[in-house]
């Protein structure tokens, strides 16, 4: 294609002015491949790696391809891990903001009360582990009926989780008259043979990145006594300096150890692992986006779909047991068009380990001298003050695009019998607003929230308070965004 940006795929201009928003300039290699096909409506089996920019390649097109006045969920997609739900929810919210389009997201650990009412409401798109998901189609809270398009995403790691039963049960209970997207790093017999029993006709799309994870993502190791290995980490940070770090252990016992040593020394971190409670384990996840701590020290739960922008260090505290969970690990830095360095601290039971990983990469990982105490000490008076002072919080993509939005808290909801016709009523009775500057309405219980497109933000805000809706004088307050 000759124009490198997104407007070559014909996308509409709420679509092109939020990827404006979001800071998406050119699409990469998967969104080059995948979105024309899947803006046609072709089944398409991708096979690319994790830190590609694959969610949007098939969140741009499908955002597009919603019937916005249809009540019922069009899109379904399928993710192994709580967090990736939420990841992925987030991410179709922000591309579809300025054409209204609902998400909502389905996974354990949370009520399914709460989800239910969610569901209860004109949602279009449901991102869902397979456990959940099932659940509620079993309950009828997850109407399948006007599902239009499927999306499988990290399907091998479903396989490895032992959801693929789960999945296929899914699948049957949706209507055959559907598109069908399954992405994948690697292609097991047993995802082909899914692919081959629910899917028409697929394109086969794999994207081999021009740069390879060895240019990307420098490597290397250091071998230690398993004693000495903190120490070596607080000299490794002061002759790094790494911006953001994560650090990988093996279980959620060595992250709490880890965790406590090194708040005791005064670095600023949070742990993460599947132990923790949900809304614990995504606040730390929102935080470190948005950079309020250095180091987030994690179990393989962080290893894969995370996406959280400008990781500059991977930090594995212990060698991995599994060949794949390295390479997902390492993803965690290098991605997209970004460069990387992932450290492995490895004692001597641990090699044999690390050499079975070397033979799956392909390559040599390389060893390097330890620190000398003189480099350490060198760099640790600057590193030291950076490390344990509390960082500012970046500016994240999504501030840009809800600069563009005012929202609005209502003092009324469904108990007062609220719809969201009565407010739309309102606000265009406003001398100079149409429907055109009222995005999504969300009418709970006991109150509304509305985001109000443009600069009449303010305008709507002081017109609507103490204006009479649904027969009682209504109070309005703006609030903010939650910034994901």
């Amino acid at each position: 294609m000759s124009k490198n940006n997104f407007e070559q795929f014909g996308l509409s201009r709420e679509t092109v002015k939020a990827l404006s928003k979001l800071g998406y300039e050119s699409p990469t290699e998967v969104q080059e491949k995948v979105i024309l096909p899947a803006l046609r409506g072709t089944d398409l089996i991708v096979k690319s790696q994790t830190g590609s920019g694959k969610t949007a390649s098939f969140a741009i097109p499908l955002c597009e391809r919603i019937a916005l006045e249809t009540r019922a969920p069009q899109v379904l997609v399928m993710t192994p891990t709580r967090e990736l739900a939420v990841q992925v929810k987030e991410d179709f919210s922000h591309l579809g903001r300025f054409k209204r389009i609902r998400c909502a997201a389905v996974y354990g650990k949370q009520p399914m009360e709460l989800q239910r009412r969610e569901l209860r409401q004109r949602v279009h798109v449901v991102v869902g582990t397979p456990g959940r998901t099932l659940d509620h189609i079993e309950r009828q809270n997850l109407i399948t009926e006007e599902i239009k398009h499927l999306v499988i995403d990290e399907a091998d790691k479903m396989l490895d989780m032992g959801f693929i039963d789960q999945v296929e049960a899914i699948i049957k209970l949706l209507p055959e008259n559907r598109t069908t997207m399954l992405f994948s790093a690697t292609m097991p017999d047993k995802i082909e043979e899914i692919c081959s029993k629910y899917m028409r006709s697929p394109r086969k799309i794999e994207v081999t990145s021009k740069v390879t994870t060895t240019e990307k993502i420098r490597q290397y190791y250091y071998e230690t006594d398993e004693s000495r290995k903190f120490s070596l980490l607080k000299k490794i940070i002061y002759t790094e300096k790494p911006e953001s770090c994560i650090l990988f252990c093996n279980t959620r016992e060595k992250v709490t150890d880890l965790l406590e040593r090194m708040k005791q020394e005064g670095f600023y971190c949070e742990g993460l692992h599947g132990g923790m409670e949900q809304g614990r384990r995504l606040d730390a996840i929102q935080r470190f986006k948005r950079g309020e701590f250095h180091f987030l020290i994690a179990t393989d739960v962080a290893a894969r779909g995370l996406h959280i922008d400008d990781v500059t260090h991977v930090i594995n505290y212990e060698v991995p047991m599994e060949n794949e969970s390295y390479v997902h690990r390492i993803g965690r830095t290098g991605r997209v068009e970004s460069e990387g360095v992932a450290i492995t601290l490895a004692a001597p039971r641990e090699l044999r380990f690390l050499h079975d990983i070397e033979a799956y990469v392909g390559h040599m990982i390389p060893m390097r001298e330890l620190p000398s105490d003189a480099e350490a000490e060198q760099g640790r008076s600057a590193a030291e003050w950076a490390f344990k002072t509390k960082p500012k919080a970046k500016v994240q993509k999504v501030e840009r695009l809800n600069r563009e939005i005012t929202k609005l808290r209502i003092n009324a909801g469904k108990n007062k019998k609220m719809r969201p016709g009565d407010i739309v009523g309102a606000i265009t009775g406003i001398e100079g607003v149409s429907a055109d500057d009222i995005g999504i309405i969300d009418v709970q219980d006991t109150c509304t929230y509305v985001e109000v497109f443009g600069r009449n933000g303010d305008l709507i805000a002081r017109k609507l308070q103490g204006m009479t809706i649904k027969g009682k004088m209504q109070t309005v307050k703006k609030v903010r965004h939650r910034n994901v």
